[in-house]
């Protein structure tokens, strides 16, 4: 067995970010080849992976960036188990640079995500190293990319909700708008950019909703399908994006504020990802 060194062991640690001992250990199971110690650190970080499998991940962090030129940008969900972990500087760097990793290579799901490069490794084997040294359950839950004239980025402190919105014309005034109207999208959380956005299916639910409302406030049974799709429309002006009261002067809508701005300004796509 060749002599594992202290240095070997401090080079193994720099790369993987493993314990102390956990390395030696690794370098003393691969007779001091370097590489096998690494994949034997993996291996390890995989075996935690399948004990946990089955635990929640329902902590982590939510980020959003841009590209320098402000035509794209990501928005990217890591759980882990723990609020300790995702408070964790290590994860919180390791969040970082996934997201980076995303943004560099313009990936909008999950999927190829995991398929990118992470320093020689793919992502999917990089959050297996993560893994067995945090020793709980990691998990890159969402992705989503925009491409438009101008994205803005931006990121509710502490990083819990993030949201991303793409407008379609640019410049110091409207990257402003931009990040007023990321900000109202994290606060209020639209399910949809207009009224034309919103699904069939929760159209049906908040129609069904109205109608049972109106029944049990004793409205006649003619009268209930008009009461329900009053009510759908108010519906939409509190949860459609560019009818929502603007919520630095909700006098006017999101989209009468952005013209205000600058004409024909509006929004062309938007994502948000909490972790409420």
């Amino acid at each position: 067995m060749s002599k594992i060194t202290a240095a070997e062991v401090n080079k193994l640690r720099k790369q993987t970010g493993a314990g102390m001992m956990d390395c030696k250990k690794a370098l003393v199971e691969a007779d001091g080849d370097f590489e096998a110690a690494v994949e034997f650190l993996r291996k390890k970080g995989q075996k935690v992976a399948a004990k946990r499998g089955d635990n929640e991940a329902s902590e982590g962090l939510v980020i959003a960036k841009s590209n320098d030129a402000g035509t794209s940008g990501v928005i990217v969900k890591i759980n882990c188990e723990t609020d300790f972990v995702a408070k964790n500087a290590e994860f919180g760097n390791f969040a970082d640079s996934i997201v980076n990793i995303a943004l560099e290579n313009g990936i909008n799901n999950v999927e190829e995500l995991n398929k990118q490069d992470a320093n020689g490794i793919t992502v999917e084997d990089s959050v297996t190293e993560q893994i067995g040294k945090i020793g709980e359950k990691i998990q890159i839950s969402e992705v989503a990319k925009i491409d438009a004239e101008h994205v803005v980025a931006y990121n509710h402190p502490g990083n819990q909700v993030a949201s991303l919105v793409g407008l379609n014309k640019s410049g110091e005034k409207v990257s402003e708008a931009g990040k007023d109207v990321a900000m109202q999208i994290a606060a209020m959380n639209p399910v949809a950019l207009n009224q034309e956005g919103v699904s069939q299916e929760i159209i049906d639910k908040e129609i069904e909703i109205g109608k049972e409302t109106a029944r049990q406030e004793g409205k006649p049974e003619e009268m209930l399908e008009k009461i329900a799709r009053g009510k759908l429309n108010k519906f939409f002006k509190e949860n459609t994006l560019l009818e929502q009261a603007f919520i630095k002067d909700n006098k006017q809508t999101v989209s009468k504020y952005l013209n205000s701005v600058e004409s024909g300004l509006t929004v062309t796509e938007f994502k948000r990802f909490s972790l409420q």
